[in-house]
């Protein structure tokens, strides 16, 4: 049988359980994945499985901790992820939520671009520490990126977004992710991506303020290359703030579709 063990290719001539393989190849692994789900020792293997064997505690070497971390994935998804470039506009709280989902998963190059600075009441809903106050929004999270997967290349631009930049600035994502606030940036990005690349796709978002039922927020392919989350109305407005919960909603419709979108599937 050819299994794959820690991403490693292995050959083994006889019927044997996932234990008896640990105990041959990795002495002492107590966590054990096959395929992306964790099973008990005595699992039979067969042949093509993808198999992680995990010491709880222990931190791996470098070379290895990648693999690990990636134990949970889909199998043949990572590979995949590795390759991805996708631009994030905005890293306020749908664009930090959604880099940090996208950095979790492997997603290998993001381009995040925002003026901003982390000040306090950001801290209700963005991926950002008290510690961090004062810092340029992208320098902040792409520490805060690194920290959580340091295989993840972050491509920090501090600057505001306009139709004579966005162009170049995302010239190599395929996949953009709009996460403003104001609606007038929402819809300036969306037309200079629809009018001036002709090949990237957007996931923007719309209505997702307060504390609305969980499920009004949805995801809804507007054309072939504009996908828009959210609810359509629940605009942030004294009265109907932006609160962590249902921001995190969105965030993760849309990190969810663009990984959709890199692996081929459509709505």
């Amino acid at each position: 049988m050819n299994l794959f063990i820690n991403e490693k290719a292995v050959k083994v001539d006889e019927e044997l359980t996932l234990g008896e393989l640990a105990a041959r190849h990795y002495p002492g692994a107590d966590l054990l994945i096959m395929n992306g789900f964790p099973v008990p020792p005595d699992t039979l293997v067969q042949d093509g499985d993808e198999l992680f064997l995990i010491r709880r505690g222990v931190q791996p070497a470098a070379e290895e901790l990648e693999f690990l971390m990636a134990a949970r994935h889909t199998p043949g998804v990572h590979a995949r992820l590795k390759k991805a470039v996708v631009a994030i506009a905005g890293v306020g709280g749908l664009g930090s939520a959604v880099a940090v989902a996208l950095a979790r998963i492997g997603v290998g190059h993001l381009v995040i671009a925002d003026f901003d600075l982390v000040e306090p009441s950001n801290l209700n809903r963005q991926q950002y520490f008290v510690d961090q106050i004062g810092q340029y929004k992208v320098e902040a999270l792409a520490a805060n990126l690194l920290r959580i997967n340091p295989y993840v290349a972050v491509e920090p631009h501090c600057l505001m977004l306009s139709p004579d930049n966005i162009p170049q600035i995302f010239a190599k994502c395929p996949i953009i992710v709009e996460a403003f606030d104001r609606a007038d940036m929402k819809a300036m990005l969306v037309d200079t991506v629809l009018c001036q690349m002709e090949e990237a796709k957007i996931v923007a978002a719309s209505g997702i303020a307060g504390f609305d039922s969980n499920n009004s927020i949805v995801t809804r392919k507007v054309s072939s290359r504009l996908y828009l989350v959210g609810d359509g109305v629940s605009e942030a407005k004294p009265g109907n703030g932006l609160m962590a919960p249902r921001v995190a909603i969105a965030a993760g419709h849309q990190a969810n579709q663009v990984v959709r979108l890199l692996l081929g599937e459509e709505l």
